[in-house]
């Protein structure tokens, strides 16, 4: 198993999906990240040479990734809460903040139903 980033990335899998494997790195970020090394999108993990493992380590270090980019994601919550914005409170509450309709839809952010109503004895 290759190790990047504190990540086991697949090994059976090409290089620019196991990529995405790591928080932070995307599809295009991946292809960004191997063109910088100048690895092939197209081998497989298993296939790797160490050099190509350490420039891929190399070029992923100048992205904000995994622990950093989690505590960044988590301060800039903390930030919207504590200032009593908007979206912190939609937070706060644990509802969707970007602007959708909750009559309906929004389950995964609103839990499960918490019915009460005609519980017959």
């Amino acid at each position: 198993m290759a190790r990047i980033s504190g990540i086991d990335i697949p090994r059976d899998k090409r290089v620019v999906i196991s990529l995405t494997y790591i928080f932070g790195i995307g599809k295009a970020t991946a292809q960004e990240v191997l063109k910088e090394a100048g690895v092939s999108e197209d081998t497989r993990v298993r296939d790797l040479t160490e050099d190509e493992l350490a420039n891929i380590r190399q070029a992923i270090e100048k992205h904000s990734v995994e622990g950093d980019l989690r505590r960044e994601v988590s301060l800039n919550i903390k930030r919207l809460i504590e200032i009593g914005s908007y979206r912190g409170v939609r937070h706060r509450r644990g509802l969707p903040l970007r602007g959708q309709k909750t009559k309906n839809n929004s389950r995964t952010r609103k839990g499960p139903r918490k019915t009460m109503a005609n519980k017959k004895k």
